[in-house]
């Protein structure tokens, strides 16, 4: 079963700036601007390595989500990969 996690807080430079939030990923020298979900994403992974179902109900709990959506979720957590910011263990 995959489990995600966010990378490792020392190698991330978060950095709220209104509406949105810049982060600085030192392992690839990579300045990442975001938007919501994506730092709610990081702050729910930072903890634990959580599934795609885990990541949903914590994120649905602590935001008060309706209606969540899980092929978005999971497409979010898959560009996260790539981009090196959230890990598959």
């Amino acid at each position: 079963m995959t489990r995600y996690r966010a990378a490792a807080a020392a190698t991330l430079r978060i950095v709220p700036l209104d509406a949105l939030t810049v982060i600085y990923h030192r392992a690839s020298g990579i300045t990442h601007i975001v938007d919501s979900p994506v730092p709610e994403l990081l702050e729910a992974l930072e903890e634990t390595a959580l599934t795609l179902d885990e990541t949903l109900a914590a994120l649905a709990t602590a935001h008060d989500l309706v209606d969540p959506d899980r092929a978005a979720l999971e497409a979010r957590l898959d560009e996260l990969v790539v981009a090196g910011l959230v890990e598959r263990v």
